[in-house]
C-alpha cells in the first residue's frame, strides 16, 4: 500500500483531490437514485391504487382469453391473481394493449407461497414473480371472502433507477478525470514558489560550512508573498541571514584567535628569549649574576604584563559581569592627568623643570558620575591618556575634557601629534597593533592598552573611537551616565592641570 501512495506533495494533493471528489460523487450519485427510485416507487403505489382490484375480479368469471375478462383501462402489463381457502385460483396479465387480452401465468409455489404471504391490508410490496419479474403487488379482501392480488410491473422502476446510475457514473467519472488532469496541473503551478523554497535548501545543503570563509548568498525569490509559502520563504531567508552572520563572525573569531596566538606568542617568544640568555649567562663563570638575574626580573614582570592584559581581555570576551558602583568619571580624570604629568617629568631631563608635555583640562564644574567598575574604568582613562603620552613628540598639547550628550557622557583626548596613518587608525583597537614598534617595546608596551579600553568601553555599555589627521587626534570614550549627572549640565569650566601648563 505504501508503494502506491505519491512520495511527492504535489501527488498527495492531487490524490487528495480525486478521492475528495470520488467520495461526493458518489454520495451525489446514490442520493439521487434513492430519491428517484422512492419517487417512482410512489407514483407506481399510487397507479396501484388508482388501478383498484377490478382486473382481479374480472378473473373469478373466466380463464385466460376470456372474453369476459374486464381489461378496460388497465395498463399493459398490469398483473392479477385471486386466492381463497390457501390456495391461488386465478392469475393472469394483461398481454395487449387493446382488447381484451389477458394471458395466464404459471406460478411456481414460491411465487404461490410469496402471493398468499401478502396481506390484504392494501398495502404495496414488491415481489419478484418467476414468470414475469419484479412486480409491484397489492392485496385486498374481496366481497367473497376471498384475496384480490393487482400488481404493475416494476422493471420500469429498475430500469429508470439504473440508466441514471450510468448516467451519472459517466458525467462523474469525466469530472474526475478532467478534475484530476486540471488539479494536477493547478497544484504543480500553486506549489512552483514551494519548489522555489525547496530547491534554495537544497542548494544551501549543499554548501561547506565547516571552516573558512563561506559566501551564504542563496536567498528564495518573490519571499515577499503574503501566503504561507512567502512567510516560509521569508523565514527561510532571516534565517540564511541569520547563518550567514554567525558564520562571519565564528571566521572573525578564528582569524582573530589565530591572530591573537601568533602574536602572543611573538610577544612572550622575546622576553623568554632573553631570560633564556641572560640565565645561560649566569651560569657561566666569570659571569655578573647580579646583572643577569636584574634582566631576568625585568622580563619576567614584563611577561607578568602580558598575562594579566591578556586574562583581562578573554575575561571581558566572556562577558562576566563587572562591579556597578557609581563613579566620579571626573576624578579618574585628575587622576590619570597627575600620573601622566609626574610620568612626564621622569621621561625628560633630571635637571628640568618642565614636563614634555602640554597638559591641559576641560571639564565640566559639577562632577559626572557613571555607573561601572571604577578599578576598570580608571584602567581605560589612564591607557587613553597615557597613550597620548607615549606615542607623541615633546611638546605636544594634549587636552582632556568630558562633555554630556543627552543620556551619555564624552571623554574626550585630543592632541596636536602627527596623527596616525590611515591604515594604522583602522586597527588601532586591534590586540598588540603598535605605531612605532621599536620604542613600543623599549618603553614596556604591550600593544594591548588600547584594546583593553575598548573591551571595557563595550562592557559598560559604551564605545570608544578615534578619528585622526596630521596635527589633530581625538580619542573619544563614551559611557551612560547616571540620573544624578544628567541634572547636572552647567556649562564646563576649563583649567589648568595641579602642576600648571
Amino acid at each position: 500500500m505504501r508503494r502506491l501512495r505519491p512520495r511527492t506533495l504535489r501527488g498527495r494533493l492531487t490524490l487528495g483531490l480525486v478521492v475528495l471528489l470520488t467520495v461526493i460523487f458518489a454520495g451525489v450519485g446514490l442520493a439521487t437514485a434513492a430519491l428517484l427510485r422512492t419517487f417512482l416507487v410512489d407514483r407506481l403505489d399510487q397507479q396501484l391504487v388508482a388501478a383498484g382490484p377490478h382486473y382481479a375480479e374480472s378473473l373469478e368469471h373466466g380463464q385466460a382469453e376470456n372474453p369476459l375478462s374486464d381489461t378496460r383501462g388497465q395498463a399493459l402489463g398490469t398483473f392479477g391473481a385471486r386466492s381463497a381457502d390457501g390456495m391461488v385460483t386465478q392469475s393472469g396479465v394483461i398481454a395487449r394493449a387493446s382488447g381484451n387480452g389477458t394471458s395466464l401465468v404459471k406460478l411456481s409455489a414460491a411465487d404461490s407461497r410469496a402471493l398468499l404471504a401478502l396481506p390484504p391490508d392494501g398495502s404495496a410490496h414488491t415481489v419478484r414473480l418467476s414468470a414475469l419479474g419484479a412486480y409491484r403487488l397489492r392485496a385486498v379482501a374481496g366481497d367473497d371472502g376471498d384475496t384480490l392480488v393487482t400488481g404493475l410491473p416494476f422493471e420500469h422502476v429498475e430500469d429508470t433507477v439504473r440508466d441514471l446510475a450510468m448516467t451519472e457514473l459517466a458525467l462523474f467519472g469525466g469530472a474526475v478525470v478532467v478534475a484530476a488532469v486540471g488539479g494536477g496541473a493547478w497544484v504543480r503551478l500553486a506549489l512552483r514558489p514551494l519548489d522555489r523554497v525547496a530547491t534554495t535548501a537544497e542548494r544551501v545543503s549543499t554548501l561547506s560550512l565547516a571552516s573558512g570563509e563561506v559566501a551564504l548568498d542563496v536567498r528564495v525569490p518573490d519571499a515577499d508573498r503574503h501566503d504561507e509559502v512567502g512567510r516560509v520563504g521569508a523565514s527561510l531567508n532571516r534565517m540564511l541571514g541569520h547563518v550567514e552572520n554567525a558564520l562571519a563572525r565564528r571566521q572573525a573569531v578564528e582569524r582573530r584567535l589565530r591572530d591573537f596566538a601568533a602574536d602572543a606568542g611573538h610577544e612572550l617568544r622575546t622576553p623568554l628569549a632573553s631570560v633564556r640568555g641572560h640565565a645561560e649567562l649566569a651560569l657561566r663563570r666569570g659571569a655578573d649574576p647580579h646583572h643577569a638575574l636584574t634582566r631576568i626580573d625585568a622580563e619576567a614582570r614584563r611577561m607578568s604584563r602580558i598575562v594579566d592584559d591578556l586574562l583581562l581581555l578573554a575575561r571581558l570576551d566572556a562577558g562576566r559581569p563587572l562591579e556597578s558602583v557609581d563613579v566620579d568619571l571626573t576624578l579618574l580624570v585628575l587622576n590619570a592627568v597627575d600620573d601622566a604629568q609626574a610620568a612626564d617629568h621622569g621621561d625628560g631631563d633630571a635637571a628640568a623643570s618642565d614636563p614634555l608635555h602640554a597638559w591641559r583640562l576641560d571639564l565640566p564644574t559639577d562632577p559626572v558620575v557613571v555607573p561601572g567598575d571604577p578599578h576598570r574604568l580608571a584602567q581605560a582613562v589612564a591607557n587613553l591618556v597615557t597613550n597620548a603620552r607615549v606615542h607623541t613628540p615633546a611638546g605636544t598639547r594634549v587636552t582632556v575634557g568630558i562633555a554630556l550628550r543627552g543620556d551619555s557622557a564624552r571623554l574626550t583626548v585630543e592632541d596636536t601629534g602627527p596623527g596616525l596613518a590611515p591604515e594604522l587608525a583602522e586597527r588601532v583597537f586591534d590586540r598588540f597593533t603598535r605605531g612605532d614598534p621599536t620604542r613600543s617595546r623599549a618603553s614596556g608596551s604591550t600593544g594591548l592598552g588600547l584594546a583593553i579600553t575598548q573591551a571595557i568601553a563595550e562592557a559598560h555599555g559604551g564605545r570608544v573611537a578615534v578619528a585622526s589627521a596630521p596635527g589633530r587626534t581625538v580619542f573619544v570614550l563614551v559611557l551612560p551616565i547616571t540620573p544624578r549627572s544628567a541634572a547636572g549640565t552647567a556649562p564646563p569650566a576649563s583649567g589648568d592641570g595641579s602642576s600648571g601648563t
